[in-house]
């Protein structure tokens, strides 16, 4: 057997394995789904997506991941609770399924910073200045620490908004 045709019959062979390799870790029936059955949203996001007339139930497969919420007219609301995918189903009234779509949760698209300290993690929103950001995986006393900051400014914000709406 010349060089040449050992070389060709190598790449032959090397190809037949990648493509072994990508069809196991993308199988056919995983979580893919057409770009048109994919609901898509980022987390702490929400989107709008127009679902089919007559639904009587909503069934979301992980409410860790997604919450779905049904506005008049078969709008829903699909707002993005934690990363990854999950299901939502919509039935009628006689529990016919109308509809059976993907959600794929992804992180935040804006500029962020991530600070490790050590196993710690703490994440920035930097436009134009750094702030604190409340993000899944951050470490637990920072994760509390901007969560709390986040409630005490919202509860002030309510109780100011309450006052000024008594002394109209």
């Amino acid at each position: 057997m010349s060089f040449q045709s050992k070389r060709a019959r190598t790449r032959v062979v090397l190809v037949a394995k990648a493509l072994a390799v990508g069809v196991m870790l993308f199988p056919v029936g995983g979580l893919s789904a057409p770009a048109d059955d994919l609901i898509s949203v980022t987390v702490d996001q929400a989107k709008l997506v127009k679902f089919p007339d007559k639904i009587a139930t909503i069934v979301v497969g992980n409410p860790l991941i997604a919450d779905v919420t049904l506005q008049p007219g078969g709008v829903v609301v699909v707002t993005g609770k934690g990363y990854g995918a999950t299901n939502v189903i919509a039935m009628d009234r006689t529990g016919a399924v109308l509809m059976d779509r993907l959600v794929q949760v992804e992180g935040p698209t804006d500029k962020l910073v991530t600070v490790y300290r050590g196993v710690e993690r703490e994440t920035y929103t930097c436009k134009p200045e750094c702030q604190r950001r409340v993000t899944l995986g951050d470490g637990d006393t920072f994760f509390r620490s901007a969560l709390g900051q986040a409630g005490t400014l919202n509860t002030q914000a309510t109780t100011a908004g309450s006052a000024a709406k008594l002394s109209n």
